[in-house]
């Protein structure tokens, strides 16, 4: 009913615009609600479905219309557009349909023209994907027809205004308060970090909360597709972002060119958003190269997938012989975290392993903490009997690991 009232609303609202003076946002916002009581004259409205039907017509026409309500919703995370009629929300970890649709295929595609137009990307049928950012950092993914085949599709990944601490992920019981503080003793003494996870396991959120354990006299430099972390405890920080070719196939900027300009930028840390291709080598070679305490996140099932997904983006883009390219990834990384999205929608570390080197032709992993599930129907992050075995970094600051206890 909402949809079919506010559509109605619309057509009379512009049939009064039409030829007028433009109107200020307080006498668009007046014209409505006056246009809303006459039609409850005839269709009983409550106090609330009034209210939600002076937004809804108010954003058709000045916000990005039905979406707008949705993510000034704090607790809505992600935002999925299939189509003009078809609108999914992710919300405490739950998918749900939402009830309300655009008026139109075109209404659809003048919102997604809005969107990129305001972070100067474009999107068309001669480049039909294009990914880009709301001013609040939302990540956002746009698809167009013909590789849509619904029509105009779009997906926003919203991230809050005040970014989760390790304390917000101890709370939320993501991982534990001893390997939150193993963690931080490890990121501390300049431990090169690899977080791993699959798709909305909160690997930003994870290295955005480990990002708060950097000492504040460090300069870092922050490498991103998408501009999503928001590290806030570091005065010495320079943001950079990736850039698509233009129409004419130019100006593209990668992440492996963001990766060799900032090895001149004189960073102690490089934090690299996520790797996804040929640039891992070039991140592993920065890590090999005086950047300690450098840390990245890629897309795995496990620890042990993790290892084998780098070595297949360094082959990518680089002929070296596998040997090479394992040596090369042990001397790079000294521990992989892994982050699981669970049957209950949650989000935990299940895995920090410490990498020892490469024995036999293989990767060998040191596993400090397992998330493990009881017989008695609990479950939660271990700490295996394992020492850390590289230990150099923290003797240098005089710290050392829990070691052997069940947390």
């Amino acid at each position: 009913m909402l949809e079919e009232a506010s559509k109605r609303i619309r057509e009379r609202i512009l049939a009064q615009l039409e030829g007028a003076p433009a109107r200020t946002d307080s006498e668009l916002r007046s014209l409505i609600e006056e246009e809303v009581f006459r039609f409850s004259e005839s269709s009983y409205l409550t106090a609330d479905r009034k209210w939600k039907l002076v937004e809804r017509v108010f954003h058709s026409f000045r916000g990005l219309d039905i979406l707008q309500p949705l993510l000034e919703d704090p607790d809505i995370t992600e935002i999925m557009i299939n189509s003009h009629e078809e609108i999914f929300i992710e919300q405490n970890g739950a998918i749900t349909r939402v009830e309300g649709r655009f008026d139109s295929k075109e209404k659809l595609e003048d919102v997604i023209q809005a969107v990129v137009a305001k972070v100067n990307r474009t999107v068309n049928e001669s480049s039909p994907i294009v990914d880009a950012r709301l001013s609040d950092g939302s990540r956002v993914n746009v698809v167009l027809p013909p590789v849509a085949l619904k029509g105009p599709t779009m997906t926003i990944r919203k991230f809050p205004s005040k970014p989760m601490t390790m304390i917000d992920l101890i709370a939320k019981g993501a991982l534990t308060e001893r390997s939150a503080a193993d963690l931080s003793r490890l990121v501390e003494c300049k431990y090169n970090i690899f977080i791993g996870g699959g798709t909305g396991s909160g690997k930003t959120t994870f290295l955005n909360a480990l990002a708060g354990f950097i000492p504040e006299d460090e300069r870092i430099v922050t490498i991103e597709d998408s501009a999503e972390l928001q590290i806030r405890t570091i005065p010495n920080l320079v943001g950079l972002e990736t850039r698509n070719a233009n129409t004419e196939g130019r100006g593209e900027i990668t992440i492996r060119d963001l990766i060799r300009s900032s090895l001149r930028m004189r960073p102690n840390r490089i934090l690299v958003g996520e790797v996804r291709g040929a640039e891992a080598l070039d991140m592993l070679s920065a890590m090999n190269t005086g950047h300690e305490g450098s840390i990245s996140t890629g897309h795995a099932n496990s620890s042990i997938d993790m290892l084998s997904r780098l070595e297949t983006m360094v082959l990518s883009g680089a002929e070296l012989p596998l040997a090479v390219v394992r040596k090369q990834i042990a001397s790079a990384l000294d521990i992989l975290i892994h982050l699981s999205r669970m049957r209950d929608k949650s989000r935990k570390v299940t895995e920090i392993h410490e990498v020892l080197g490469v024995e036999d032709g293989e990767i060998r992993l040191n596993p400090l903490y397992l998330y493990e599930e009881r017989e008695n129907g609990t479950a939660g992050l271990v700490r295996t009997r394992n020492p850390l075995l590289h230990v150099r970094k923290l003797e240098h600051a005089s710290m050392k690991l829990t070691e052997g206890e069940e947390l």
